[in-house]
Parts: structure tokens; C-alpha cells; sequence
């Protein structure tokens, strides 16, 4: 198909291509790392939280906008060497890690973005998140419906499934777990390519190929409002995936794309079938101080649907980073039709024309255009579509 704004072709994967199962660090099951927690937790000791404490009163002091702060601002001369191993490990490993203990009570809310923003200066960039230029997100609901065309799944409180972020890294932290739901589950998309192939090549072969996505009205300059990109992309020996299907969904509004296939369908539902499997993906319920960090290229994230409180100072509330890290895994070039990648070839994120990057200390709505765009007419559904 040919695109009405530049973009790089994505042809159907051919017969004679072979495909192989990938045997990469990154090739994980849950039930395995469950049992091994140790492996993947860091537990942040009193003098790792004395150091925070610093950091933060450091760059307090110094009156640093949260978006200016590097790694240099932020000095942990301890703690650092733990998040530089970590780094490593989201990079070239395993492509995750929990770390539990972030020191939140008695902080303010600048106080916490800036620790918040400060660890993940140590791992990458963070770039802009929605068309308001968050780079620092704050996940929780505003009573949006995502089945409208710009809603975003994390300004709401359904079931998200699983999907990957327009960043190398995704970074959470915790402030206020919700009264019921909302568990974390990850699972690694190079396991789940590796269980198709057992299953149904065929359908792997399909993944490999095009799928158009909407934007949702956030459109980087040179962009248009929809892209393409496959699910799996082999590249130097690695599996990156990308998928969000509520994106192929959502797509469909525009004429001009292509209609989604019987065997694209059968694909992507055996591709969510395979990660809502116990025998794939790990579960993990994040309490206030919990910081979750994922490499999007490798491992595919989910939440489940929750009920908040009813005081709203008591919702479900984490504050989210898209980091872009120098030294990450090779990218294909078809990604530049995502976001756009920079020099080094990393995601340069959702930052619009004329739009300044900024982190907000409170929750608001980042999506373009007004909010009443994305509240439903009718409650939202209790499980969202995918």
C-alpha cells in the first residue's frame, strides 16, 4: 500500500524466509521466575534511601526543572552501580526489574517526581509520553472510554491487555495502590514468538508483516495519523516486537487502511491467548514505593481492571516514564515510522509540533484536543476492547 506521508514499507514475509526460535536471554517463563524473585528485585536498604533523600534535597535546592535533570544532577554514588547493572539487564538481558522501597512517605509531590525522574535519568532519557509532552505520566483514571479514538488505556481503570509502550524502557512507581484490582502482569514477547512457532508458523509469518495502527491524534511531525509496523521484527539475532492490538483496532476508522484479515485476527488472538497464559507470564501486585521497569522491544505488559476508592485523594496512582536509552538493542529501520528515531537510532517518543516537554506534579488528562473527547456517553465497560 502505498502511504500519503513518508514512511518505510513493510512487505508480507515470504515463504522462503526461515523462520527459527529465538534462545536469548530474553526468552523467559513466568512460573520459572516466580519461584526466583531475588533474581529480579532489588530492595532498596536505608542507606539506598538516605542516598535518595540527598539526591532529591540536592536538586530541590538547585531549583532544577524535573524534565532538565541528568544522571549527574541526580549523584548516587551507591545506589548507582545497582541501577547501571539494572540497565544492562533491561537492555541485554532479561528485560526487567522490580525495585521495592522508594522513600515516598513524607514526600512532596516535586519531591517524588524528582527521585522518580532522577533513578530513571540513570537508565535513559525520558521523552514525551502523550501529545501534552508528559515526560513524566501519572497512570490513573479519569472516567475516559478507550474505546474512543483518542482514550488512552492508562487514563482509565479497565483491563489493559498486553501491549508495549513507544520507548525502549517503560518505568513505574507506585504511589497508591487501588481498593481492588489492578495487578501487573509481564510476559516476554520472545517466549511468545518462540510458542507460536510451535503452534502455527503460519500465523507468525503474519505477524511479520503489516499491520496499520492509529495514532490517536498524536502525531509527531513528518507523521501521519496512522503507521505501520509488524508485531514480530527479527533483527541482528534479536526478536523486537511491538504490539498494541486496541491501536490495529482503532485504525480501522481510516478508509484508506487496509481491513484487518481473517488471519491477522486468528494471529493476534492467539498471540493474546498465549500471554493471558499462567504458563507465561508473571504476575505482580505493585504497593506504594514499587518501581517496575520493562523493555518494551522484549516483554509485553497488562493490567487488570480495578476499582478506586471513592476519596479521590485515595485513587490508584502511579507516575510513569518512556525512557530512550543510548546502547539499547539495534532497532530495524521500519520504527522510524512509529515515533520517529533520533541520530543514535533510539525512539524519539510523542513529542508534537510545538509542544514543549514538561512534567506535571499533578494528574491531567495528556490526550490532544478536549477531554470530552474521550469520556463515554454511557459507564465504561469493565473489560476493555483490545
Amino acid at each position: 500500500m502505498h502511504s500519503l506521508f513518508p514512511s518505510v514499507p513493510v512487505e508480507p514475509t515470504a515463504e522462503k524466509f526461515a523462520l527459527q526460535p529465538v534462545s536469548t536471554e530474553q526468552a523467559w517463563y513466568g512460573p520459572a521466575l516466580a519461584q526466583r524473585p531475588a533474581v529480579w528485585t532489588h530492595v532498596l536498604s536505608e542507606a539506598d534511601c538516605a542516598e535518595l533523600r540527598d539526591a532529591i534535597a540536592a536538586v530541590e535546592s538547585r531549583g532544577l526543572d524535573v524534565v532538565e535533570i541528568r544522571a549527574e544532577d541526580f549523584r548516587l554514588p551507591r545506589l548507582g552501580g545497582v541501577l547501571q547493572a539494572m540497565r544492562k539487564d533491561l537492555l541485554q538481558g532479561r528485560g526487567f526489574s522490580l525495585v521495592r522501597g522508594f522513600p515516598s512517605e513524607g514526600l512532596t509531590a516535586l519531591q517524588r517526581a524528582i527521585g522518580f525522574f532522577g533513578i530513571g535519568a540513570h537508565l535513559g532519557k525520558a521523552v514525551s509520553q502523550n501529545a501534552k509532552g508528559h515526560a513524566l505520566g501519572h497512570v490513573a483514571d479519569l472516567g475516559f472510554d478507550y474505546s474512543q479514538p483518542t482514550s488512552r488505556g492508562y487514563q482509565t481503570n479497565v483491563r489493559l491487555p498486553y501491549h508495549t509502550d513507544a520507548a525502549d524502557v517503560v518505568g513505574l512507581l507506585c504511589v497508591c495502590t487501588a481498593k481492588s484490582g489492578g495487578m501487573s502482569s509481564l510476559v516476554s514477547s520472545v517466549t511468545l514468538y518462540n510458542e507460536m512457532l510451535k503452534r502455527r508458523p503460519d500465523l507468525v509469518r503474519v505477524l511479520m508483516g503489516p499491520t496499520y495502527r492509529d495514532r490517536r491524534g498524536e502525531i509527531p511531525p513528518g507523521k501521519g495519523p496512522w503507521y505501520v509496523l509488524p508485531v514480530f521484527n527479527p533483527h541482528h539475532g534479536l526478536m523486537i516486537t511491538s504490539y498494541v492490538r486496541s491501536a490495529i483496532r482503532k485504525a480501522q476508522r481510516f478508509p484508506e487502511v487496509p481491513r484487518i484479515s481473517p488471519a491477522l485476527n486468528e494471529a493476534m488472538d492467539l498471540l493474546d491467548a498465549l500471554a493471558e497464559s499462567p504458563e507465561l507470564h508473571l504476575d505482580m501486585n505493585l504497593e506504594p514505593g514499587d518501581l517496575q521497569f520493562a523493555s518494551n522491544h522484549f516483554i509485553l505488559h497488562s493490567r487488570t481492571t480495578y476499582e478506586d476508592h471513592p476519596e479521590p485523594e485515595r485513587r490508584r496512582h502511579l507516575l510513569r516514564l518512556w525512557l530512550s536509552c543510548e546502547g539499547g538493542p539495534a532497532l530495524p529501520r521500519v520504527f522510524d515510522n512509529y515515533t520517529g528515531l533520533d541520530g543514535s537510532g533510539r525512539p524519539m517518543g510523542l513529542l508534537l509540533d510545538g509542544v514543549r516537554l514538561n512534567a506535571p506534579l499533578e494528574l491531567e488528562d495528556g490526550g490532544p484536543g478536549a477531554s470530552d473527547l474521550r469520556v463515554a456517553a454511557v459507564a465504561s465497560p469493565a473489560h476493555s476492547p483490545s
